[in-house]
């Protein structure tokens, strides 16, 4: 009488069985500890100060937080905030694209240089840009322009804090960008222009707006660089940030937070349309 032999089962996967939960659930501990401390920091340095702000921004009730916020010059300085800012991130937009494709398709000498000097703006205190815009456009110009006190020299300023957006938000998509589908566009007799158009346009979309999201949401919440040269007169140069500071400096504490309520909300609608921008950005990549 023939026997069968058992194989016996290899232990093999059975030790692996028993190393994974372990890992697993050390792995999840250190996770929940790390969530936990990032929630704790992000509550004491964020959500902590914004519902301090929220909270005295109500000190007088609904009514007067409404009071404060549709005061004549409130709007008037909210207006002027949200359309200067539409404009400038507008003209990142183009000029993004265009000092972006400059700096990754041409070869010129000191293209490092202008590459570095790109971040220059983030790496200047605000109140210096101001200062600086002044001397080279206020009264004392060396050209001979005095624009100090104007709305074109707050959208100046803005233009000057915000560029790098505009150009950061579209350089590393341009150098990533596969160039065999403008080859294939010239071979077949498609002009630079179209070329542009159809190709290299579509794909650099999400990274313009994007850009353009940053450039916006910067510029609604400036101060250092215009409270300068805009010369803060009322219902005409006065941005939200510099009518909050005035609030303050009246001691009108809980109109100003009420303000600066509503410049947060403005900010926190750009946010929400940028995760959207990348979102879809992703979605158009794929």
């Amino acid at each position: 009488m023939s026997t069968q032999a058992v194989t016996p089962a290899a232990p093999a996967p059975a030790r692996r069985r028993d190393r994974r939960p372990r890992t697993l659930a050390r792995s999840g501990g250190v996770g929940g500890l790390g969530m936990g401390l990032a929630m704790l920091w992000l509550s004491l340095i964020v959500l902590l100060p914004l519902a301090a702000l929220a909270a005295k921004s109500l000190d007088g009730g609904l009514s007067a937080f409404w009071d404060s916020v549709s005061s004549r010059q409130a709007v008037s300085a909210l207006k002027f905030t949200l359309i200067v800012s539409v404009i400038v991130a507008a003209i990142n937009a183009v000029a993004g694209v265009a000092i972006a494709w400059t700096l990754v398709r041409d070869d010129f000498p000191g293209r490092r240089v202008v590459n570095a000097i790109i971040d220059l703006p983030f790496a200047m205190p605000t109140i210096v840009v101001g200062i600086t815009l002044l001397a080279l456009w206020g009264p004392t110009s060396p050209v001979g322009v005095n624009l100090a006190f104007t709305q074109l020299s707050v959208a100046l300023a803005l233009l000057f804090v915000t560029l790098p957006f505009g150009v950061r938000a579209v350089q590393p998509v341009l150098i990533e960008l596969d160039t065999e589908m403008e080859q294939a566009a010239a071979s077949l007799g498609a002009g630079p222009l179209t070329t542009f158009r159809r190709i290299i346009l579509p794909n650099l979309i999400p990274a313009i707006l994007s850009g353009a999201a940053l450039s916006f949401a910067r510029a609604v919440g400036e101060f250092g660089s215009v409270i300068l040269i805009s010369g803060n007169k009322p219902f005409d140069t006065q941005v939200s940030s510099v009518f909050i500071f005035k609030q303050i400096e009246s001691d009108n504490a809980s109109g100003a937070a009420a303000v600066a309520v509503v410049l947060i909300g403005v900010s926190l609608l750009m946010l929400i349309a940028l995760r959207f921008i990348e979102y879809w950005g992703a979605r158009h990549d794929h």
